[in-house]
C-alpha cells in the first residue's frame, strides 16, 4: 500500500504490548503505508485523508502480531512419527528419514508451516533448518519463497550439522555437511538473501544446529562468521539432561560454559530451550542479553522439562515463544503456546506467580520480536513501527463471557483471526489465508509426506 494511502480500524480493544503495557478498552489505529501513523483510544481523528478502508472492529482485540522465535518448518511432513520418545532417540529415530527431504518436500512442508501460522496470527516467522543432504536442491531458497507466498516477514535461520555417527553424533554421516561446505554455504545465502532494512521481509542468521551435532570449529568459525556479516546466531542449548552430560563428557563442561568458550553467548544470539539451567547459567544470558526461544509444548512433548522462564525474566533475559518443528509439536499454531507458557509455567516452582496473561502475551510478541533482533520495528503498537498486527474475534461463544480480553485471548480457546496485516497488507481475511490456497497446500503436504515415507522405506 502507497504510504499516503490509509485503513482505519476502530471501536476495538487495544493490547499494544508498549514499554507501559498500555491498553485501550475502545479504541483506533491507522495504519498509513507500511506503517502504524497513530492509535489511541476512542475513534480515529476526524479529516483523515486517502482512507481506502475503515474496519468496524466491534468485539475484537488487536494486539502486535505474534513472532515465532524457533521452528523447523520440514518436519510438517514428519508429523506424528516417534510420539513416545525422548529428544536423543527421537532424534535418532527420525534423522534417516529427513536426510531424504529435498527442495519439492521443503517448499510443501515450509508451505504447510507458514499457513498453520499466519491464519493463527503470526505476522514474522523463523525458520531453523540444518539438513541439507548433497544433491537435494535449493532448499533454502524454497524455504524463503513460501515465505513470500504466504505474507508473512520471514528470518531464516541457516543451520548445518558437521558432527555426524562416525563422530559421536546423532545423524547419520549421508546426513551432514563438512565444516567449510557449510560455512560457504552459509555466508552465500546470507549475501543472497539478508535485508537489513527497517522494513525487511527477509532477514537470515547462521545457526549450526546444536553442540551434539557440530563439531567446535563449525561452532567458532560460525560465530565469526555471522559477526563479520552483521547478522544473528541461533542454535539449540540445554534442552535435555541428556545434552547436559553430552557437553560434560566431550567438552569437560556444561553447555552454558561450552557456547561462552566459543563465541556463542551475546546480544545477537538466541537459543531454543534452554530448559536446564542453573542459576550460573541465567546469570550468562542476562549478563550478555542472550535471548531464548521458550518452546512449551515441545519441551513437554518430549519430556524435556520445564524451562525457568520467570527466572529468566527477573534476570533481565530476552525471552519469546517457539512453536519448535512439527515433528515434536504436531499442531503448528504459535497462539496456543501463550496458554501453554502460562499453564506449564505454573507447574514450576513459582505455581500461580509464574506467569500472567499479560505476560504471556508479550512473549509471543515483544519478546520474540527482541529475540529476533527487531524490536525497534515490530512486537508493539506504536506510532511509527511496522504495521503487523491481528484482530482477534472475541464476541463469539468461546470468549463473549470473558470480561477482559487479553485474558480471553490467552486462557481461552484459541481465539479466530479475523484479520492480520503484515507490513500494512492483509494476509488473513475471516480465518482464511489471502494469498495461498489451503486445501492445495494440506494436498501438496500430504503428497510430500508420503512421498518421503516411500523413500525412507517407511
Amino acid at each position: 500500500m502507497a504510504a499516503d494511502r490509509r485503513i482505519v480500524i476502530e471501536n476495538c480493544s487495544i493490547a499494544t504490548v508498549d514499554a507501559h503495557d498500555t491498553e485501550y478498552p475502545s479504541g483506533h489505529v491507522v495504519i498509513a503505508g507500511n506503517r502504524i501513523e497513530s492509535l489511541g483510544a476512542g475513534r480515529a481523528p476526524e479529516g483523515l485523508e486517502n482512507v481506502d478502508r475503515r474496519i468496524d472492529a466491534t468485539g475484537h482485540l488487536v494486539t502486535p502480531g505474534l513472532v515465532n522465535t524457533h521452528h523447523h518448518f520440514y518436519q510438517w511432513i514428519t508429523r506424528g512419527l516417534a510420539t513416545d520418545h525422548n529428544l536423543f532417540d527421537w532424534l535418532v529415530a527420525l534423522y534417516p528419514t529427513w536426510a531424504r527431504i529435498d527442495e519439492q518436500m521443503v517448499h510443501a512442508a515450509a508451505q504447510g508451516s507458514l499457513a498453520m501460522m499466519a491464519r493463527g496470527g503470526v505476522t514474522t516467522a523463523m525458520d531453523h533448518h540444518y539438513v541439507f543432504p548433497a544433491g537435494s536442491g535449493d532448499l533454502s531458497g524454497a524455504i524463503i519463497r513460501a515465505a513470500r507466498e504466504t505474507g508473512v516477514r520471514f528470518t531464516l535461520a541457516r543451520g548445518s550439522m558437521d558432527r555426524s555417527e562416525k563422530d559421536g553424533g546423532l545423524p547419520p554421516d549421508f546426513a551432514v555437511e563438512t565444516p567449510e561446505g557449510a560455512l560457504a554455504a552459509t555466508e552465500a545465502t546470507v549475501k543472497e538473501h539478508h535485508d537489513s532494512s527497517f522494513d525487511a521481509m527477509t532477514q537470515v542468521a547462521v545457526a549450526p544446529c546444536s553442540p551434539f551435532s557440530v563439531s567446535t570449529e563449525l561452532l567458532r568459525q560460525g560465530a565469526e562468521l555471522a559477526r563479520r556479516l552483521g547478522v544473528r546466531l541461533h542454535t539449540h542449548g540445554s534442552e535435555t539432561v541428556e545434552e547436559e552430560q553430552f557437553c560434560k563428557e566431550l567438552f569437560g563442561m556444561g553447555p552454558t560454559d561450552y557456547f561462552e568458550s566459543t563465541g556463542w553467548l551475546g546480544e545477537d544470539v538466541w537459543m531454543a530451550h534452554c530448559v536446564h539451567m542453573n542459576d550460573s547459567d541465567i546469570a550468562a544470558f542476562a549478563r550478555t542479553r542472550t535471548g531464548v526461544a521458550h518452546c512449551p509444548s515441545s519441551n513437554a512433548r518430549l519430556a524435556a522439562g520445564i524451562a525457568r522462564v520467570p527466572d529468566m525474566l527477573a534476570a533481565g533475559v530476552p525471552v519469546g515463544l517457539g512453536v519448535d518443528g512439527t515433528a515434536s509439536n504436531e499442531s503448528g499454531e504459535l497462539h496456543t503456546e501463550l496458554r501453554n507458557a502460562l499453564l506449564i509455567n505454573r507447574l514450576g516452582a513459582h505455581r500461580e506467580a509464574a506467569l500472567n496473561a499479560r505476560q504471556a502475551l508479550r512473549l509471543g510478541t515483544y519478546g520474540g520480536a527482541q529475540v529476533l533482533g527487531r524490536a525497534a520495528e515490530t512486537g508493539s503498537l506504536e506510532a511509527g513501527k511496522l504495521a503487523d498486527l491481528v484482530l482477534w474475534k472475541l464476541d463469539t461463544l468461546a470468549h463473549a463471557s470473558i470480561a477482559d480480553p487479553v485474558s480471553a485471548l490467552v486462557l481461552g480457546a484459541a481465539a479466530p483471526v479475523t484479520a492480520s496485516f503484515v507490513n500494512g497488507r492483509q494476509i488473513v481475511e475471516d480465518g482464511r489465508l489471502l494469498h495461498v490456497d489451503e486445501d492445495e497446500i494440506a494436498r501438496s503436504t500430504r503428497e510430500q509426506a508420503q512421498r518421503l515415507a516411500r523413500i525412507a522405506g517407511h
